[in-house]
């Protein structure tokens, strides 16, 4: 049997880790049996010396084992989830689920909460009048089974390691090691149970990982723990220089992602989810040509099915579905202030995460675990970098319920706002695939 002791040393010193190592101080962890000092060492090791491909899978398999994994096998098809990074206006798990449900797949989706300046998709949901994210196993399955979709919170039971492992990680310093960073996402989401996976990685200002080079070794990183894991993934690289669609808060995203499903999104927000939703039938098997595929999440956008899936959804996990014929039921803000352009120019850059962090001010995010959430706030970024804007012009619109709060989230957002002469550098919304 492995000494801690002595694991701890070998990964201290750049060594290579085995299975039994890496499974025993997981396992032993999870029991209780080896004390936090211990794992505390452990993680630092791990972020100094760091793990190979196939070290970190094998710790993202034994985070994995420490509790239960969902059991898909009575599911009628091919299942297929998609993981995203974070970031500000990241709405598209909304309207993506219920589109690839209309072509035929099946989407487990386990989600999480927003934290610092990126949105969480849990919250974005919990808006809608009565909606429970959070369900019993079977319940979930019968969801998943039924709409063809469901959006779920993780439960205590799913990857408990996982959440002591990140309680240390968040008090030693070691939670922006990307070896610990892609266990602890993919421990969950394979417990989820798809047997796909897609992987949008966010690069940029408003990004975890602001530049490339780190976004696609976390790409590479995932992917590679999928595939060792024997599930079938792939990562694309998307543009976190600004906001992801207009809308940034929860009931406002929600609504944003309900116009697309109606064909009257924003035209990134739009463009992305088609994106997305063509790689994932073709990952689930259900089209073999891109341009098939996109023609057919195009398709359920059209007829009006996703939408529908999307309300079959949101009533079998309790939640009321007439926010599909009226979005305004959903908590609304009790007073609306613009963000003024000074002059006339070019709108030329944002700094994403301090516009996101201007959402938090205002009540829509939250910067510790358990701060409470306004559902009704936001920001309407109505202008976006290389747009012409005029002296007197809405730059964006915020939604509050508290004037100060929104004073001081107007003028961080309007120092975080480069406006003037020249043109804007402008990053592609899909930067790079990994496969």
């Amino acid at each position: 049997m492995p000494v801690p002791y002595d694991v701890i040393k070998k990964k201290r010193d750049g060594k290579k880790l085995t299975r039994e190592e890496i499974e025993f101080m997981v396992g032993g962890f999870s029991s209780g049996e080896l004390p936090d000092y211990q794992m505390a060492a452990f993680l630092m090791s791990i972020f100094f010396s760091k793990m190979d491909h196939q070290e970190t899978a094998v710790l993202t398999q034994s985070m994995q084992a420490s509790g239960k994994s969902m059991d898909l096998s009575s599911v009628p098809g091919a299942t297929v989830d998609k993981h995203s990074t974070g970031g500000v206006g990241d709405k598209v798990s909304l309207p993506l689920a219920p589109l690839v449900a209309a072509c035929g797949g099946y989407v487990p989706m386990m989600s999480g909460r927003g934290l610092g300046h990126t949105g969480g998709t849990l919250d974005k949901l919990e808006a809608i009048p009565g909606f429970r994210v959070q369900l019993e196993d079977d319940e979930f399955v019968s969801v998943v089974k039924e709409a063809g979709c469901a959006i779920v919170g993780q439960t205590s039971e799913i990857a408990p390691a996982d959440k002591k492992m990140y309680a240390l990680r968040d008090v030693t310093a070691t939670v922006d090691s990307m070896d610990l960073i892609a266990a602890s996402i993919l421990s969950k989401k394979l417990a989820a149970g798809p047997q796909s996976l897609i992987l949008d990685v966010k690069t940029g200002s408003g990004a975890f990982m602001q530049n490339i080079e780190d976004s696609r070794a976390l790409a590479e990183l995932m992917v590679g723990i999928c595939r060792e894991s024997g599930r079938n993934a792939q990562g694309i690289i998307t543009n976190m220089d600004q906001p992801l669609g207009i809308a940034a808060g929860n009931a406002t995203e929600v609504a944003e992602s309900i116009a697309v499903l109606k064909g009257e999104g924003p035209k990134d927000l739009t463009e992305i989810t088609l994106v997305f939703g063509a790689r994932m039938l073709i990952m689930a098997g259900l089209e073999s040509d891109p341009a098939a595929a996109r023609s057919a999440i195009e398709s359920k956008i059209q007829d009006g099915s996703g939408l529908e899936r999307f309300r079959k959804m949101i009533e079998l996990q309790g939640g009321d579905p007439n926010v599909i014929d009226n979005p305004g039921i959903m908590p609304q803000a009790s007073g609306t202030s613009e963000l003024i352009a000074e002059a006339d120019g070019t709108f030329l850059s944002i700094d994403t995460q301090e516009a996101g962090m201007s959402v938090v001010v205002l009540g829509g995010g939250r910067q510790k675990a358990d701060d409470d959430v306004d559902h009704a706030v936001g920001i309407d970024f109505v202008k976006k970098p290389g747009d012409k804007v005029s002296k007197g012009e809405p730059l964006a619109i915020f939604h509050y319920n508290d004037e100060t709060k929104m004073e001081v989230a107007k003028k961080r957002l309007s120092a975080a706002i480069q406006c003037g002469e020249g043109e804007a550098r402008i990053s592609p919304l899909l930067i790079e695939e990994i496969n």
